[in-house]
């Protein structure tokens, strides 16, 4: 049985998400910067970084937004650019799924990729974790994300057009999902499901509104799915 108590895991969550910052910070400035060239108020930007708090489909409905898209396709891309996020929920779960309601609420609303990649990967490597420890470690792998999301978008807000160009915040935006997804490419379904995904989005990049990410999401997880499938039927028999 694993001893550690849940105020050390969460230590621990805090240190495993503390690297995280060096990706975060320039993410949340980019954020700010573009939303309020878009024309959104300081306000509705940060309004928008809190409630929302989901950096890629931000980014892909303020786009839309500017494009003047209609609404209908606006929240069904960033909902699209989110559906990992069921997923994420969906493997919680099994970690996670017999705490209290409200407890499992705020994970929920705290669940970004760098808290679940984390907390994922130490909870498959020491499956005698309890509940408890568990939760305290997701708890902690998203402490100092939470804030440095908000502050960094307070900044971008702030600062404007006086952050040079020649900074090239727009690398945290691949850099943070890469840092996120290599280390999670553990089986061939990961991997087919991670180029498929890669191939159709290239290929579909000139549909309008970004629908290609919505075709390139689904066939993704049908062909991660239909692997995995194929490996189980396999070992079976």
């Amino acid at each position: 049985m694993n001893r550690a108590t849940e105020k050390s895991l969460y230590l621990r969550g805090v240190r495993a998400g503390v690297p995280f910052l060096l990706v975060v910070m320039p993410f949340g400035l980019l954020f700010g910067v573009v939303a309020t060239e878009a024309g959104l108020t300081t306000w509705q930007t940060m309004i928008f970084s809190s409630v929302v708090f989901a950096g890629a489909s931000q980014f892909a409905a303020l786009q839309l937004m500017v494009e003047n898209a209609p609404m209908a396709i606006v929240v069904a891309t960033a909902l699209a650019v989110n559906l990992r996020m069921a997923m994420y929920s969906a493997s919680l779960a099994t970690y996670i799924g017999d705490a209290p309601f409200l407890t499992r609420a705020l994970v929920a609303y705290l669940n970004v990729d760098q808290s679940y990649a984390v907390a994922v990967n130490t909870f498959e490597d020491e499956p005698d974790l309890t509940t408890p420890q568990r939760v305290s470690y997701f708890l902690g792998a998203v402490t100092p994300i939470v804030p440095m999301w908000i502050v960094a978008t307070a900044l971008g807000v702030w600062l404007g057009e006086g952050i040079p160009p020649s900074m090239a915040l727009d690398f945290a935006v691949p850099i943070c999902f890469l840092a996120i997804i290599a280390p999670m490419m553990r089986t061939l379904a990961h991997m087919l499901a991670a180029v498929t995904s890669i191939v159709i989005a290239l290929v579909l990049a000139g549909v309008p509104y970004n629908l290609g990410l919505l075709i390139a999401a689904a066939a993704a997880m049908m062909v991660g799915a239909q692997v995995e499938l194929w490996q189980a039927r396999k070992a079976a028999g």
